[in-house]
């Protein structure tokens, strides 16, 4: 009878006459062809290590915001102009007369000549520090786009100190002088005006799938994630971080969001992206470009002379990345306890304690209070924190000034009177449907039968948009080459 030789079958164990490790016996998990006639196991940590700590982002939003229903596809308001009569890029064209433009640009928030007869007015040269009182003798359109204001100074005869640059002056009115016994009949009715602004939501989706094979797959590595879940259902794992990243992306949706404008084509697509965060304090609030430590302190300061030209809100709150904060560190460094000390922490209940809790340190310069927090997500490596090596200029943004003001406004929803912050969320809700965070199953799968499909699909969905009010009291720190 032939001798059949009897190759080892796939994951069988050649037998051997010593008890000993042989690279045939002993389970490689590398190479693939290991199986359960492997004798020898490897000591295993079943839980994954989190070698980046809490990765979600979200959180920003809830510190200095709130977030409020609306009904519509748009969200509307008014912010109050000035109460004084001004006007910037003044020129003089005569030695006593005094011309600028009848357009948006031409005050803050005047688009005519409201300026009348017998008023009196400061000319300022701010080239030259130079200011001087004037009396109005007359003050006319001389064309549609051009006022034309006559004056004759208090204390010389004429403008002659003054530049005339085209555009260098400014005149605000400070009041005004008339002789006894006349009428008031050339005096201009000042009807207040108001400047409007909007904004849209946009729709965010997400969603995450797994058949129904997959999600009876037990795995031997453990799962712990920032949300909770834990166990050895890898999907369990999956759709956890998939929910945690949607929740970011609710928060830098709106931070980061812009309006379809200029040449892009998007409009055409029918998409309208909405006006974010940072968007909306280019384009209304206070841009700081490079605030570092070297003369930090003059540049900081030259911030609050421009927030008392605001609306000078006590309390604001400074979210930095890494670099930025260090320099505030190293700007209050330089002063005295008695210069960075005594903050009230009025945000916090006066709790210096809560304050630190949630992970701001307060100092005070001037007549304000500021709160300063790292703002993880200016440092994430996958965020704005991905430019923030050594020999990388950044992002473009350092960080973010927020005022901690509210406005009170009439809430129809709850029918009384509720203080928000200037800074907030609106999202779409209504009787019928509340889309502020919507989350629902489909598929035949996980408790889901709404489908033949063979597997649970998880889709979340919002609609939402900020509305950053007062932008004037809002500060961008930009990073520059």
């Amino acid at each position: 009878m032939a001798t059949v030789a009897v190759a080892p079958e796939y994951g069988s164990i050649k037998p051997s006459q010593k008890q000993q490790l042989l690279e045939s016996n002993y389970l490689d998990f590398t190479n693939g062809t290991n199986d359960f006639a492997q004798q020898y196991l490897p000591e295993i940590y079943e839980a994954e290590v989190e070698r980046y700590g809490n990765r979600t982002l979200s959180g920003f939003l809830r510190m200095v915001g709130a977030e409020m229903p609306m009904t519509s596809d748009q969200v509307v308001w008014s912010e109050q102009n000035r109460l004084h009569i001004a006007y910037n890029d003044v020129t003089k064209a005569t030695e006593t007369t005094l011309t600028f433009a009848l357009d948006a640009t031409a005050g803050p928030g005047f688009v005519a000549n409201v300026i009348s007869k017998n008023q009196t007015l400061v000319v300022v040269d701010p080239a030259t520090g130079q200011d001087l009182k004037v009396f109005v003798t007359d003050s006319v359109n001389t064309s549609a786009t051009l006022a034309t204001i006559t004056v004759k100074p208090y204390t010389v005869a004429d403008m002659t100190a003054l530049s005339a640059t085209a555009g260098a002056l400014k005149i605000f009115v400070y009041g005004s002088e008339y002789k006894k016994g006349t009428t008031d009949s050339d005096i201009k009715s000042v009807t207040p005006s108001f400047t409007q602004y909007s904004n849209s939501p946009i729709i965010i989706k997400e969603k995450y799938s797994i058949s129904g094979s997959d999600t009876a797959q037990i795995g031997w590595v453990e799962v712990a994630t920032e949300a909770g879940a834990s166990g050895y259902l890898w999907y369990l794992k999956a759709e956890s971080e998939t929910r945690l990243r949607f929740e970011d992306y609710l928060e830098m949706s709106v931070v980061e969001g812009e309006l379809v404008s200029g040449t892009s084509t998007l409009g055409a697509d029918g998409y309208k992206g909405t006006e974010g965060l940072f968007a909306a304090i280019q384009a209304r609030g206070n841009v700081i470009n490079n605030f570092t430590a070297v003369g930090g302190l003059g540049s900081f300061d030259n911030i609050l002379k421009n927030l008392d030209t605001q609306g000078a809100i006590e309390e604001n709150m400074l979210f930095l990345n890494r670099q930025t904060s260090l320099d505030f560190d190293d700007m209050l460094a330089g002063l005295s306890a008695g210069a960075n000390g005594g903050t009230a922490y009025g945000l916090f209940e006066n709790s210096e304690e809560m304050a630190l809790n949630l992970g701001f340190t307060g100092f005070r310069r001037g007549s304000y209070d500021f709160y300063k927090t790292d703002w993880k997500y200016l440092n994430d490596a996958s965020t704005r924190g991905a430019t923030n090596g050594a020999g990388e200029v950044g992002s473009g943004i350092d960080g973010v000034l927020v005022p901690a003001g509210t406005s009170t406004v009439y809430d129809q929803i709850l029918g009384t009177n509720i203080r928000r912050p200037f800074l907030h969320v609106r999202y779409r809700a209504s009787q019928a449907d509340d889309r502020r965070m919507k989350s629902w199953l489909t598929g035949s799968v996980g408790g889901a039968y709404t489908s033949d499909l063979d597997a649970m699909e998880v889709h979340f969905l919002s609609e939402r948009c900020l509305v950053v009010q007062a932008a004037n009291n809002f500060v961008l720190f930009t990073a520059s080459a």
